[in-house]
């Protein structure tokens, strides 16, 4: 009776019947005929969705590929001809132009991309509240610790589509001032007077000054004798002027005639002249040195004293009179005693 009432309590482990197999193996049948329509439809709309977003991608890429590359050619085109000074040159037109078509591509393949995940998790029944939220936590935290690099970024984008420089253009930027030799995104490359190269951050120029935009002036400051008859100097002048315009390459970088407002400082002893003339940005001082080399040689042959010149009396009255005076000789020893 022990015996029989201890199997009682331990009854050993059953194997499933083959009914109940069967009966397992036709619901998982059922629930698979059941839900097998909307597995396979939300599969062929995610692929849908996919062809879509990357076939789109593609096309806005190369519309943005073709547009940059028809700028290239255009500014190519341009310039080695007369309007080349008129116009910004090929190198600059192509930097800026890949820049702006850059940040064209990067934003197309990040609205289209985003957008197509966006649709993909709400075909999935993937409830998308908790994700924009830690996607906006991510955001704010990565805004703080990367604000400087967001800043440089959006400062250089600004400073491209605004064409406020280009390569080749001279600018003080406070920092450093120099030719720009190369205009990025995040940093700008400046050659130094001295040919040092400056990497400038875009998102700490807080001024910047172009001195390469619109025109230049050229101004030559002339000083004459006090006694110079100022109308005949004025006539050099302008005749001197007149006769640069007509020549090559000065035609072209000259955008107006030499004007001489009149006089900047008068001494007792002499008087500036003012000289300046309208240039081409970026060659004030190739016209300044041009015309100060013109003017003293027209200034020579009218017989026009510059202060600072050959005294009337030639060479030999600028010598030092202690010239004529023998020195001390060497040999000569101190007075006997």
């Amino acid at each position: 009776m022990h015996a029989v009432w201890l199997l009682a309590e331990d009854p050993s482990p059953t194997t499933p019947s083959l009914r109940d197999a069967r009966r397992d193996a036709s619901e998982a049948a059922g629930w698979v005929e059941e839900n097998w329509s909307s597995w396979l439809g939300g599969g062929l709309r995610i692929l849908l969705i996919l062809v879509i977003a990357f076939v789109l991608r593609a096309v806005l890429r190369r519309v943005i590929t073709k547009f940059i590359q028809r700028m290239n050619r255009t500014a190519q085109a341009v310039d080695g001809t007369a309007l080349r000074g008129l116009l910004v040159n090929a190198e600059r037109r192509r930097q800026r132009s890949e820049a702006i078509g850059s940040v064209l591509r990067s934003i197309t393949s990040f609205v289209v991309m985003g957008t197509a995940a966006m649709t993909v998790l709400s075909v999935l029944n993937i409830n998308l509240a908790p994700l924009l939220a830690s996607a906006g936590v991510a955001g704010v935290a990565l805004g703080f610790g990367a604000r400087n690099l967001v800043t440089d970024f959006l400062s250089g984008v600004f400073m491209i589509l605004e064409d406020q420089y280009g390569v080749g253009d001279t600018v003080d930027a406070g920092v450093a001032s120099g030719e720009v030799i190369e205009v990025g995104l995040r940093v700008t490359k400046l050659r130094g007077e001295e040919g040092a190269i400056w990497y400038i951050r875009n998102g700490e120029v807080k001024r910047i000054g172009n001195r390469s935009q619109g025109w230049a002036t050229a101004g030559v400051d002339v000083q004459v004798r006090y006694d110079e008859d100022l109308d005949r100097a004025r006539r050099t002048i302008l005749e001197t002027g007149e006769e640069l315009a007509k020549e090559e390459p000065w035609s072209e970088r000259l955008w107006g005639p030499v004007e001489v407002p009149g006089l900047d400082a008068v001494t007792l002893e002499s008087v500036v002249i003012r000289t300046q003339v309208k240039t081409m940005p970026g060659k004030a001082l190739d016209v300044e040195r041009e015309l100060r080399w013109r003017i003293k040689q027209a200034f020579d042959s009218a017989g026009i004293r510059i202060v600072g010149g050959v005294p009337e009396g030639g060479i030999e009255a600028a010598e030092d009179r202690a010239a004529g005076v023998q020195p001390p000789s060497a040999l000569a020893g101190p007075a006997a005693q």
